[in-house]
């Protein structure tokens, strides 16, 4: 009897994975190699536990092994300080799946914040990525940056100064953004070539742009589209375009509130646009010349709801913005559109809107005729089931 109870337990202590464990970081003299060791040696389950301090790291960190959590004791107690980085590139980089972000924080990477690619299943929470020098066209590109990743939730995160997007995910699918902070970035929030992604609960201000809904050519994954952008507090985004040139989000006007290109199925509502100079909705074509023959440069099944829309287009950054002004009354309709796509959009009769009444892709500000515009009455544009992560990426951070 006693033999055929060890045989058991025997196989199954070979079949059952060692207990996970939990590598304690400290700050100070020699964090940098510390810190990367940990992130090399740790195995799936285990947990990276980061000390309070300030963590003074010259090169870029790295993470590829599923299923480790990386934990500070706070946004604003735990800082990786990347102000004496040598190379280029981000503070983290993660291509590893089930990986767990939280409480810490990221300063001043002279690439991107944290870069996670290919890596399913992925939380960010609690943890902040800052540029302390404010709105300059050196600091990286992206604060928070996960690409071609499917199951990815963004909760509560806070970014500043980024020099094209402070909280970006491209190229991915099943995307939650929520409880998050974007202030002083190029674009606040945006969402480009994905799929099945919620944008809400979050608060975008004083960047140029506050929340981006693109899709762009020439990219591994195309057809982005069925985006909800819900109860977000989109405010006084009227900071100076400050990207470098020729990046797209370059032409991005200061002062637009939330910016729908070339996107197919997406529907904005209940949220709180407020003081934003250009614009509060921005719903255009893709303006430049392009050869790939999979991308649709036009917006599609866009539906802007009801929003809580006041004191915009006060200040258009657009050629003969005064006159344009002058023309409406004194601000500009709520919701603008280009004229281009059809069935472009549906809008709440509550949200009135204008048009440049461009005739055809590639028209720029001089080929505009502006006018009052008259839309079809709202019709939502998602599958809102199939929106947002998954609820085991909600458990994580319970």
């Amino acid at each position: 009897m006693r033999m055929t109870l060890i045989a058991p337990l025997a196989l199954a202590a070979v079949a059952s994975p060692a207990l996970a464990a939990t590598h304690d970081v400290a700050a100070g003299e020699g964090a940098q190699t510390r810190l990367q060791e940990a992130l090399i040696l740790a195995e799936p389950g285990d947990e990276i536990v980061l000390g309070a301090g300030r963590f003074a790291l010259d090169d870029g960190l790295s993470l590829d092994v599923d299923g480790v959590t990386v934990r500070g004791a706070g946004m604003d107690v735990t800082v990786l300080d990347f102000s004496g980085q040598k190379g280029a590139g981000e503070g983290l980089l993660v291509t590893s799946d089930k990986v767990t972000l939280r409480d810490f924080a990221i300063e001043n990477p002279k690439g991107d914040g944290i870069k996670s690619k290919g890596a399913d299943d992925i939380v960010y929470h609690r943890v902040r990525v800052t540029w302390t020098g404010g709105p300059l066209s050196t600091n990286g590109a992206y604060g928070i940056y996960p690409v071609e990743s499917t199951n990815v939730l963004i909760d509560g995160v806070q970014v500043s100064g980024a020099s094209d997007a402070g909280i970006y995910v491209g190229q991915s699918r099943k995307i939650t953004v929520r409880n998050s902070l974007a202030q002083a970035n190029v674009a606040g929030i945006e969402i480009e070539n994905s799929r099945d992604a919620l944008v809400t609960m979050n608060m975008v201000t004083r960047n140029t742009g506050g929340i981006l809904v693109f899709d762009l050519p020439d990219l591994p994954v195309m057809g982005g589209g069925n985006v909800l952008v819900q109860h977000n507090l989109v405010v006084d985004n009227d900071t100076a375009n400050f990207a470098p040139p020729g990046n797209i989000v370059a032409g991005v006007r200061r002062g637009t509130g939330v910016m729908v290109m070339a996107n197919d199925a997406v529907t904005v509502e209940n949220n709180m646009i407020t003081g934003n100079p250009t614009t509060a909705v921005m719903v255009v074509a893709y303006p430049r010349q392009y050869e790939d023959s999979r991308y649709n440069p036009y917006p599609r099944k866009v539906a802007i709801g009801h929003n809580m829309a006041s004191g915009n287009g006060t200040d258009p950054q657009i050629g003969g913005g005064e006159q344009l002004v002058a023309m409406f009354g004194g601000a500009l309709p709520a919701v603008m559109w280009d004229g281009l796509g059809e069935n472009a959009l549906t809008v709440d009769p509550a949200m009135s809107g204008w048009t440049l009444a461009l005739t055809k892709q590639g028209q720029g500000p001089d080929d505009a005729r502006p006018a009052p515009a008259k839309f079809a009455p709202f019709a939502d544009a998602v599958d809102r089931a199939a929106v947002g992560a998954s609820a085991e990426l909600d458990a994580r951070v319970g």
